[in-house]
């Protein structure tokens, strides 16, 4: 292996998937790693997070809120079905969540005021509102700024790549941006990309090290060749760690569950990105972005609801039973969203337009009630009728159930103080 190669291939190994994390930038983490050891964050009842996120804007009419009495053109074409909580209905096709509603958190008056599914991704990712001036990070990033390492495992993985551009690092370093799986678990011959060192890596003294210098004279421009040396020595031995653990190794291997887990869950893209979620939470990741389907659905809607919604249920219920059984119910806060929702009256191509005033998300686990529906749209599901919950609400909740206080201010570019998140409330209502 030629020296250009080695340098190539061991500069883009491991933490950080889809970006690689280089040399210069594990310097600058574990930089601002040495200053978080004085205020980390502690974790709160939700240890981890598995974020579901539905791109496209799925209709909560025809999910999470059906309106069987409204008439025809706002019900919509599809019926519903009552659950295992009275009262409360889902879409038909939800059968199986349905027998698990008590354990869930539906919040019916979601609202923001975004239309646009680039601005309306943002909010929902981020917790705040689009700016010309400064891009924010994603939760998932500010979750791995906030805590250390654990168990050699990535803190933040995306299922199956990074979604967007808002579930990235904002002005956060990139040592915070997340490990993208690469691949689809669903897919045969599933391999997740950099969990498997090139070849003709000395992993004991690491000999070649002095070559990978010149990646670093403007990081080291005042310090020691010394200094330099023993961090390349440090970088190898950490990426080196993460990549070859065997907790690391098996975490990402569904090849591990038995054929019957696999089945409950449904060997499809809904069931495979769900269970590798399950198995990266239970192995020590903190936050797993998991997308799955197309819920932009303008024409024919129960058509596209048809396609997405049985897979969705099928592998939804079955994680949170799963997580349950598991004891892991209550450290991993489960969380279903989508950009916005959709419009309240069917269109001329019986299908729906895109509607942020008000739509629903799902929580269950982590430090929320289960069994409770918060909030509620009005008859025709066209804006909040009580208890509007906003985004900075929302993701102030969630880094509450996580232990870190939303208000702290992390450093943007310019030595320029800006809070997690920016006038958000804890919804007390939402917790158990």
């Amino acid at each position: 292996m030629s020296l250009k190669q080695s340098r190539r291939d061991f500069l883009h190994v491991g933490f950080a998937g889809g970006i690689g994390l280089t040399l210069p930038q594990f310097l600058r983490m574990k930089s601002a790693q040495a200053e978080l050891k004085h205020y980390e964050s502690k974790e709160g009842t939700a240890k981890s997070v598995i974020f579901i996120y539905l791109p496209g804007g799925a209709a909560h009419q025809e999910t999470w809120d059906p309106k069987p009495y409204a008439p025809i053109e706002y019900r919509g074409p599809m019926n519903s079905i009552e659950t295992n909580i009275s009262g409360v209905r889902l879409n038909e096709k939800l059968v199986k969540t349905a027998k698990l509603m008590d354990k869930l958190t539906i919040c019916r008056s979601m609202s923001h005021g975004e239309a646009a599914h680039e601005r309306g991704t943002h909010n929902m990712f981020t917790g705040y509102r689009p700016s010309p001036a400064l891009q924010f990070p994603s939760m998932g990033s500010v979750v791995t700024h906030e805590f250390g390492p654990k168990n050699n495992m990535p803190q933040y993985v995306c299922i199956p790549n990074q979604p967007n551009e808002f579930a990235g690092t904002g002005y956060l370093s990139s040592s915070f941006a997340p490990f993208s799986v690469g691949s689809d678990p669903a897919s045969n011959g599933f391999k997740v990309r950099d969990l498997n060192l090139p070849g003709g890596v000395d992993t004991n003294r690491f000999t070649r090290r002095r070559s990978l210098l010149d990646s670093v004279n403007e990081y080291f421009v005042s310090k020691e060749k010394s200094d330099s040396l023993d961090a390349v020595d440090t970088f190898y031995k950490q990426a080196y760690d993460m990549v070859s653990s065997k907790a690391s190794q098996e975490a990402f291997d569904l090849n591990k569950e038995d054929a019957k887990v696999r089945d409950a869950y449904g060997r499809n893209q809904a069931g495979a990105r769900m269970l590798l979620s399950r198995r990266l939470v239970e192995a020590g990741a903190r936050f797993v972005t998991m997308t799955y389907g197309g819920w932009d659905m303008h024409d024919r809607i129960q058509t596209g609801i048809d396609r997405n919604l049985p897979s969705f249920d099928q592998a939804f219920s079955t994680l949170i039973s799963d997580l349950s059984d598991r004891g892991l119910l209550k450290s991993t806060l489960v969380c279903v969203c989508s950009e916005f929702g959709r419009t309240p009256k069917i269109n001329a191509t019986a299908g729906r337009d895109h509607w942020p005033k008000v739509f629903s998300v799902v929580m269950a686990g982590g430090g929320v009630k289960g069994g409770h529906i918060y909030g509620s749209s009005d008859a025709i599901a066209s804006e909040p009728e009580d208890n509007p919950l906003s985004v900075m609400d929302w993701a102030t909740t969630i880094y509450h159930c996580l232990g870190i206080v939303s208000d702290k201010e992390l450093m943007a570019p310019g030595d320029r103080p800006i809070e997690i998140v920016n006038g958000g409330k804890v919804i007390k209502d939402l917790l158990a």
